[in-house]
C-alpha cells in the first residue's frame, strides 16, 4: 500500500529539515528582534511599530489562501510546491535585508512606510509562497504517514537549532559588525545568505512524486479557486488546525519577541534569551519518541496528553517569571520543550490528514490551500504576538531609550512572558480535544468503500 512504502532516504529527510533550518534564519530574526531594533536602534514607538506589524499581518492571512490555490493548481517539471518554495527565496532575502535597513536620514513617516512596505512584501508575499509550499512539500514527496510524522520532526529539530543560533547570536553579532544601524543590516546580510543557501537545498533536492490521478492518466480538474476555498473553510478540522496554528505562533511570537525584553530589563542581560532558548533541544527527547508513540496511539491521544501536561508546566512556569527565578525558568522551559515536541513534530502530518479529511468528503484536492493554515498561522500568530506585545509595552508607558524601566512596565513584561502564554497553551488543548480527525477518516473511508461495492 502507498501509505506503507517507503519513498524517503535519510538525505532527504535531513534536506528537507535543512530548509526550515534556513526559514528559520528569517523567521526567527525578523519575529524576535523587529520589534526592539525599530524601538531601541531606530527610536520608533513600539504602539505604532505593533499595529503596523499587525495590519501587515492582516494583509498576509488574505495572501495565504491564494497561494495555497496557486500551488494547487501548478502544474511543472519541478513539480507544484518545488518551484514556489525556490523562486521566492530571492526576494525574500532581499526583503530581509531591507527590513534591517532602515535609513536614518528618513524623517519619522518616511521610516514607519520603510519598515511597512518591506516588511509586507517579506511577509505577505514571498514568505507566504515560500512557507505554504514548504509545508505542501510533506504531503507530496511520500504518501507514507510515518515518513511524514518523521519529517515533521527533522523540520522542527533544524527549525530550533536555527531558532537557538539567531536568538543567541543576533545581537552578538550586530554588534560585532559595527552596532548600531550598520550592525544591524550587515548581520541581517549575514542571515539572509544563510537562508538563501538553506532554502536552495532543500528545494531542489526533494522531488515530488507523481499525484495518483496523474499516474494513471486522469489528469485532475483545476477547480476555480473559490471552489476550493469553499471546501476548506466549511471543513470543521481546518477551522480547528487554523486556530489552533493561530495560537501556537501568537505564543512562540510571545515568547521571542518580549523575551528579549524580560531578559534586558527584568534579569538585567539580553544574552540570557539564548541561554532559555537552548531548552528547546530537549524538544528532541519529544521528536524521538514521538514516531513510536503515535504509531501506538495515535496522534490525537498523543497531541492532547502532552498539551495537558504543557498546561500543568505553564502554571508552574508563571510563578517563576513573577519571581525571576532563571534556574527554575531554564527546568520548566525544558520541560514544556519536551510536551510541546509532541505536537510539533506531528504538525505536518495532522495537517495533511486534514487534507485527506477534506479529500474523502469531496474528493478535491485541497493540499496547498489546507497548508495554508500553517503559513497564515505562523505569520499572523507571529504578528499578533508582537503586535500584542508592542501594544501593551505602549499602554503602560514603555521607552525604549530608557535604561530602567517603571515598575508597572516591567510587570507588563512578565505578564506577556507568562501570563499570556498560560491562557493560549489552555486554548491550545482544548483545541485538540475536538480534534480527532484520525478517526474521522477511519469512518469516512470504510463508508467510501462501501459505496464503492
Amino acid at each position: 500500500m502507498d501509505n506503507e512504502k517507503k519513498y524517503l532516504s535519510l538525505g532527504k529527510k535531513i534536506a528537507y529539515g535543512s530548509g526550515d533550518f534556513g526559514s528559520n534564519f528569517f523567521y526567527m530574526l525578523v519575529s524576535s528582534f523587529v520589534l526592539i531594533y525599530m524601538t531601541n536602534t531606530i527610536g520608533m514607538n513600539p504602539g505604532i511599530v505593533g499595529t503596523l506589524i499587525m495590519v501587515s499581518k492582516l494583509l498576509d492571512g488574505i495572501t495565504d489562501v491564494f497561494f495555497g490555490s496557486l500551488i494547487d493548481k501548478t502544474r511543472s517539471n519541478m513539480g507544484k510546491a518545488r518551484p514556489w518554495m525556490f523562486f521566492s527565496g530571492f526576494p525574500l532575502a532581499l526583503c530581509m535585508i531591507m527590513i534591517f535597513a532602515v535609513p536614518t536620514s528618513l524623517g519619522d513617516t518616511a521610516k514607519y512606510a520603510w519598515f511597512f512596505i518591506f516588511y509586507t512584501c517579506a511577509n505577505a508575499l514571498f514568505y507566504t509562497a515560500n512557507n505554504i509550499a514548504y509545508a505542501t512539500m510533506s504531503a507530496l514527496i511520500t504518501r507514507n504517514e510515518s515518513e511524514r510524522v518523521s519529517l515533521g520532526s527533522f523540520r522542527y529539530i533544524f527549525a530550533m537549532l536555527a531558532s537557538i543560533i539567531v536568538s543567541s547570536s543576533a545581537v552578538a553579532i550586530a554588534n560585532a559588525l559595527g552596532g548600531g544601524v550598520a550592525g544591524w543590516r550587515a548581520m541581517a546580510i549575514v542571515f539572509a545568505v544563510i537562508y538563501l543557501i538553506f532554502n536552495s537545498v532543500a528545494s531542489l533536492v526533494c522531488k515530488e512524486i507523481p499525484d495518483i490521478a496523474v499516474e494513471k492518466g486522469k489528469e485532475t480538474e483545476k477547480e476555480s479557486f473559490w471552489i476550493l476555498l469553499k471546501t476548506v473553510v466549511t471543513n470543521r478540522y481546518y477551522l480547528l488546525l487554523l486556530g489552533l496554528y493561530l495560537f501556537l505562533y501568537i505564543n512562540t511570537s510571545l515568547g521571542t519577541s518580549i523575551g528579549v525584553f524580560y531578559f534586558q530589563y527584568i534579569m538585567g542581560d539580553p544574552g540570557l534569551l539564548g541561554t532559555v532558548s537552548a531548552a528547546s533541544l530537549f524538544m528532541i527527547i519529544g521528536f524521538v519518541l514521538n514516531p513510536m508513540l503515535v504509531k501506538k496511539y495515535g496522534m490525537y491521544k498523543v497531541n492532547l496528553m502532552s498539551f495537558i501536561a504543557s498546561t500543568i508546566v505553564s502554571v508552574v512556569l508563571l510563578f517563576f517569571v513573577y519571581t525571576a527565578n532563571l534556574g527554575a525558568i531554564i527546568v520548566l522551559s525544558v520541560l514544556k520543550a519536551i510536551t510541546l515536541a509532541f505536537l510539533m513534530g506531528s504538525l505536518n502530518a495532522l495537517v495533511a490528514c486534514v487534507s485527506q479529511n477534506s479529500y474523502l468528503k469531496t474528493g478535491l484536492h485541497t493540499e496547498g490551500m489546507m497548508f495554508s493554515c500553517s503559513s497564515i498561522g505562523v505569520k499572523v500568530g507571529g504578528g499578533l504576538g508582537a503586535a500584542l506585545s508592542g501594544w501593551l509595552l505602549s499602554a503602560v508607558g514603555f521607552v525604549g531609550t530608557a535604561q530602567v524601566q517603571t515598575v508597572a512596565v516591567n510587570n507588563m513584561i512578565k505578564f506577556i512572558y507568562g501570563g499570556i502564554p498560560l491562557i493560549l497553551t489552555i486554548a491550545m488543548t482544548l483545541i485538540l480535544a475536538a480534534m480527532n480527525v484520525e478517526k474521522d477518516n477511519d469512518r469516512l473511508e470504510e463508508r467510501n468503500e462501501k459505496k464503492a461495492v
